[in-house]
């Protein structure tokens, strides 16, 4: 897939795709609303602090790649508007499914996560019945004839459950991201070290203990 967002990109893309359908009497948004949208502290992961320069610039990149298009607020307006040609418009290259884009959508402003967390964070974008269905949905994307466009990542150390990742913002090296949890999860981690070392401190400590005690009864006796 021929398709690289930076990180600002891929925010704007998130915010204007996601105020479409929270909020579609505002759409298309202002500089100044979808600046805010960017910037928001809920729903965003990381927060950022752009300035409307920064989304401004943003904004006429994706424009050049014809993600973005300008329109006027109305007849005799100088406000400018923006809404996104991603995906299912008429001059989109990608057709998603409702489920589809809400993951999209939450994985473009907030980066990876499971399927659980997906399930929670689309809410107001789509419906669910449960995780197998959001799973379904993550299979559908990683194998879709124009991708892929999401990829599973290797299960962290602790975790329960994988997450997963868009790919719009480029490929991502599976196997250097298999072996850094590999070696966060094997023995001779710096964790692990750190682990047996308390242990047998511990275990010191309580045989000087045994010895105490038994000095002190031999003294009392």
């Amino acid at each position: 897939m021929d398709i690289c967002f930076s990180q600002t990109e891929a925010r704007v893309l998130g915010c204007l795709l996601e105020k479409e359908v929270t909020t579609p009497d505002q759409y298309p948004l202002t500089l100044n609303a979808l600046t805010t949208a960017c910037n928001q502290k809920s729903n965003r992961d990381p927060v950022m602090s752009l300035d409307e320069a920064t989304v401004q610039d943003t904004l006429e990149a994706l424009k050049t790649k014809r993600f973005v298009q300008e329109v006027t607020a109305g007849f005799g307006s100088r406000v400018a508007k923006y809404q996104h040609r991603f995906c299912n418009t008429e001059f989109s290259t990608f057709q998603f499914s409702k489920q589809e884009k809400a993951i999209i959508c939450v994985m473009l402003l907030r980066g990876p996560q499971s399927p659980g967390e997906l399930r929670t964070r689309t809410n107001r974008l789509c419906s669910f019945g449960d995780v197998k269905e959001v799973e379904a949905v993550l299979s559908t994307l990683s194998e879709h004839p124009k991708g892929p466009f999401v990829v599973q990542l290797p299960k962290e150390p602790g975790k329960r459950d994988f997450r997963y990742m868009h790919l719009f913002s480029g490929e991502v090296d599976i196997e250097a991201l298999q072996q850094q949890s590999a070696a966060v999860g094997s023995p001779s981690s710096p964790s692990a070290e750190r682990l047996t070392a308390l242990e047998e401190e511990v275990a010191e400590l309580k045989k000087e203990v045994e010895e105490l005690k038994a000095m002190l009864e031999s003294l009392t006796s």
